[in-house]
Formats: C-alpha cells, sequence, structure tokens
C-alpha cells in the first residue's frame, strides 16, 4: 500500500506510468480501482495518480466526509508530493470535488473533468438522497445482506457490465464506514457550485451517460450553462460508468482533452 500522511490521517493512492501528472478523484461507495483502466491507458504519457478518498478504500477511517474536506485532502496530497499544478479528474462526486478544487485552489488545477458529476445536489437520484440519512444509513448497516442483495438487482440499471462493477461494489462497501456512507452524500446532496461555475477560466469536460439512473445526466446542461466554454459529452451507451460502459470511447475522449491545447 502506498500513502501519505495528512493532518487528517493516511491517505492511500496509486501511481501509474511517467510523464506529467494527472490526478483522479473516485465516486461515492467506490475506491481509485475505478480508474485502473484510465491509468493503464494514459501510462505511456502521464504520470497518474488515484487517491482513495477519507473513509473509503484504503484511506483513513475518521474525521469529517464533506466535499470540503476532501477538497483538502486533495491539496495537501498534491502538495505532499510536490504536484504544483495538474488536470484533475473526478467521477461523480469526485468530479464535484474536482470542481471545488479549480475554485477554492485555482492555482492547483490546470484543467478539470467530470464523469456523471452532480454540480448541484439535487440532481443526485431518490435513493442517494435517502442514503444521506443516518436513520437510513443505519438500517442498511444493520443489515447489510439484504442491502447487498438490492445493490445486486439494482446494478442492473447502473452499468453495462453489470457483473464487474457489482463486484467492485461489494469490495469498495467493505472498506466504507457509516460515518463516510451517511455523511459524504449527505453533503453532497446540499452542494450547489452554480454561483461560482463562471470563475472557471481553465478547461473544463463534462462526460454524462445518457442512461445515467444515480445522477441526472442534465446535469451537464447545469454544467454548460455555468461554463459557456465546457466541453460537454453525452454518452449515448452509458449509465454512471462511462469509463466501463464505453471504455474505448471514454478513453479517448480524456486522452483527447488532456492533448488539447
Amino acid at each position: 500500500m502506498v500513502a501519505i500522511v495528512t493532518d487528517r490521517g493516511i491517505v492511500h493512492y496509486e501511481a501509474i506510468g511517467r510523464g506529467k501528472p494527472v490526478i483522479l478523484l473516485h465516486c461515492w461507495l467506490g475506491s481509485w480501482s475505478y480508474w485502473l483502466p484510465t491509468m493503464q491507458l494514459l501510462a505511456s504519457r502521464y504520470k497518474t495518480y488515484a487517491l482513495d478518498f477519507w473513509g473509503f478504500g484504503e484511506s483513513a477511517k475518521h474525521g469529517a466526509f464533506t466535499v470540503g474536506e476532501y477538497v483538502e485532502m486533495v491539496n495537501q496530497f498534491m502538495e505532499r508530493l510536490g504536484v504544483e499544478r495538474a488536470p484533475v479528474m473526478g467521477h461523480s462526486m469526485g468530479g464535484t470535488v474536482s470542481l471545488s478544487l479549480a475554485l477554492m485552489y485555482p492555482q492547483r488545477v490546470s484543467r478539470v473533468a467530470v464523469v456523471g458529476s452532480p454540480v448541484v445536489g439535487s440532481g443526485l437520484a431518490v435513493p442517494l438522497k435517502l442514503a444521506g440519512n443516518r436513520r437510513i444509513a443505519g438500517l442498511l448497516y444493520r443489515f447489510p445482506r439484504a442491502f447487498a442483495f438490492g445493490m445486486r438487482i439494482a446494478s442492473r440499471f447502473y452499468a453495462r457490465d453489470w457483473r464487474t462493477w457489482y463486484e467492485m461494489f461489494q469490495k469498495d462497501l467493505s472498506s466504507t464506514t457509516m460515518n463516510s456512507f451517511s455523511d459524504s452524500i449527505r453533503d453532497l446532496r446540499f452542494t450547489d457550485l452554480r454561483p461560482r461555475l463562471q470563475e472557471l477560466r481553465i478547461p473544463v469536460m463534462g462526460v454524462y451517460g445518457v442512461k445515467d439512473n444515480i445522477v441526472d445526466p442534465h446535469q451537464g446542461n447545469v454544467l454548460q450553462a455555468g461554463v459557456k466554454h465546457a466541453l460537454i459529452h453525452y454518452f449515448e451507451g452509458s449509465g454512471h460508468f462511462p469509463m466501463l460502459d464505453e471504455k474505448d470511447h471514454f478513453n479517448q475522449v480524456v486522452q483527447d482533452f488532456l492533448d488539447l491545447q
């Protein structure tokens, strides 16, 4: 395990490749491993760093689990590793953190890409909004087998290769605490980046799956309205996980964005 120590605890990460740095941030209930195929693609030209947020994966399990705290985590991570400025890309909650990092620490982010990410928390599906309720979260943790069974059924609506996604979900859920499970999604629900989007002067890209049942794909329109120069891609064959559903198309779009002058 590769990790750094911050003032809030360890941050686990994996790094692949050689060249200019790229920071990759995962979704709610996810981990760095969602980015592995993308990391392998970029390895010949970029050094990619994929982090586990506090409360997820192999990172510290104590502290606050909010978008703002995760912004501070990424800022500290870049500082400790000597990464002055880099492209940052995030999936779902990770994309919201990426945009927030670019707004709070503009000197850190050279360009930002989001994948299936809510710009405003109202774009989350109802089950995710409910997961932010501590009583409901407590019930899910009290009956993990029932929760896992429900997610197995729902997975068919979340990803084209639902078996692969469900295996990843089970592994990542086992590394999640009830506090990080509930607190992070509750904070995301009440996040609204719209008032500050016009401050972004760097290249911005959004990728949204038309069949996304977790985050409303119309959040791409919200991003476009706030950042007129943003590049928005809608993947017709994807749900919430374009990097799994349309891997080749997704990787090409990412490569083109990073190469954009």
